[in-house]
């Protein structure tokens, strides 16, 4: 092993999170900790927090949710092929983009959504709302262990 990565040992989550690539930055990784978006083991844990191989780390970042478990504990940003090798994904797939909520987009200079047009986006999003949690609830459960970084 190379004095970056190790079987054993502990690493701060915020620098793990940062050297493994979850986030781009490791302020962005330490702000989301601040924020409590990061879950170790189920509890909410400050930047400083070691964590160690077998750890399962949940991050809130993107509007999406990782699930990953520790399997090397890194402490300096790693490549990208490495830092696949330092994690077994758990994430729940992401949804299909026709699922996603679009948008509204209005012509400049409209002016401010009449409450007509306020309750027909309502309308829209909360039909969007239903047909997304209508395939979270059909889709499979049964994922592969290690899915490997999706992007």
């Amino acid at each position: 092993m190379t004095s970056e990565a190790s079987d054993a040992g502990t690493a701060r989550v915020d620098s793990w999170i940062w050297s493994v690539r979850l986030t781009k930055t490791r302020s962005q990784a330490a702000a989301a900790c601040r924020a409590g978006h990061v879950r170790v083991n189920g509890e909410r844990v400050k930047p400083a927090y070691a964590i160690k191989p077998g750890d399962e780390i949940r991050l809130r970042h993107a509007a999406r949710d990782r699930v990953v478990v520790v399997s090397r504990v890194v402490k300096k940003r790693v490549g990208a092929p490495v830092a696949v090798e330092c994690y077994v994904d758990n994430s729940p797939p992401p949804p299909p983009r026709e699922l996603t909520v679009p948008i509204a987009l209005r012509d400049r200079g409209a002016g401010r959504p009449t409450k007509r047009d306020r309750r027909e986006l309502d309308r829209l999003q909360d039909r969007l709302q239903d047909r997304l949690q209508d395939w979270s609830q059909d889709r499979p459960q049964n994922r592969p262990q290690n899915r490997g970084f999706q992007g």
